[in-house]
């Protein structure tokens, strides 16, 4: 039997995901389970390197898990588990930070993005993120990582890494190859030049945990225009691809073409058509909080099988290091 090839990935656990979270890894985690041995993990020692509310981090972790589950990712087909229930990647990291160059981290654009919007909390471990994140995908030996466009210059980083390790004690590490997810942006509900983000406020997104009326709320709130505006109309026609039913998406084609669209019909029409795509999540996920001993369960054992493979990878990270006895 031939061995599927490895993928990892990621998410933070910072709050309700939103539909531009979905498209750009959820969905394709859950596509992506099928053809790879998957490990998807809920990444808290990432997100603590950010301002955040204490009382609230179990709260967003343990949601974070109900979503993985309620959008279709399956325990027998993936591994799910949260970062720190497996201590050896933390050991990893600092192992992987003596052969990381300084001047490696010091050109990281994300870490620049970062500090800018926490100017009064620019602490290591958001400088050495990108450590711990190849320690990540490194541990599990990973043939490739879907990522967006922005996080390309953390994986070519990780390969980096790998290089410097293999180069230096030996080659144990796979350089990871990046699984580009072809999604386009989705853009903020108030300025569609900026990318959907919660850090602009909970007017500018749709949480895919959204009830409909809540949904409706936010799209009718949503900037129109009375004259052709190719960011808007971009904005729209995204949505209605994505999330539109085939009734809807025929019927607006051609209003778009004809730059004929009544914003108000195009709302009505989305906000029904993006509350019916994810009524079946919503419902699973109901399903799963009202169970949160099975949901523990799920990442208790996803934990115990990546600590299996961590304890193996870590073994011969120390023997080649020169730490074993």
């Amino acid at each position: 039997m031939i061995k599927k090839q490895t993928i990892f990935s990621a998410i933070q656990p910072s709050g309700e995901l939103h539909i531009g979270n979905y498209l750009g890894a959820l969905k394709n985690f859950v596509e992506l389970q099928d053809k790879y041995e998957c490990f998807f993990f809920i990444a808290d020692y990432h997100s603590i390197t950010e301002n955040y509310n204490l009382k609230e981090k179990p709260k967003q972790i343990f949601d974070l898990a109900l979503d993985f589950l309620a959008a279709g990712l399956d325990p027998k087909k993936c591994v799910i588990a949260v970062q720190s229930q497996i201590p050896e990647h933390t050991e990893l990291a600092w192992i992987l930070n003596t052969v990381t160059p300084i001047s490696e981290l010091q050109r990281m654009t994300q870490f620049k993005d970062k500090s800018q919007d926490q100017e009064k909390n620019i602490n290591m471990g958001l400088f050495d993120y990108p450590v711990l994140q190849a320690a990540d995908i490194l541990m599990y030996k990973a043939y490739g990582v879907p990522v967006g466009q922005d996080q390309l210059q953390h994986i070519e980083l990780t390969r980096k890494i790998a290089r410097f390790f293999n180069n230096k004690f030996g080659k144990i590490f796979p350089e990871p190859k990046d699984i580009v997810t072809e999604t386009p942006k989705i853009m903020s509900l108030t300025d569609p030049t900026k990318k959907m983000s919660k850090s602009h406020g909970p007017k500018s997104y749709i949480g895919i945990n959204n009830e409909p009326e809540v949904i409706e709320k936010k799209i009718r709130k949503a900037i129109s225009t009375t004259e052709y505006n190719k960011d808007i109309y971009s904005f729209y026609i995204t949505l209605l691809e994505k999330f539109g039913s085939e009734r809807n998406k025929k019927y607006f084609d051609k209003k778009f073409r004809s730059k004929d669209i009544k914003f108000s019909e195009l709302k009505d029409a989305l906000a029904e058509d993006i509350g019916n795509y994810f009524a079946p999540f919503r419902k699973k996920r109901k399903e799963l909080e009202k169970n949160p001993e099975e949901v523990k369960k799920i990442l208790n054992e996803g934990a115990e099988k990546a600590r299996i493979i961590a304890r193996e990878t870590m073994r011969e990270v120390k023997e080649k290091v020169g730490l074993v006895l």
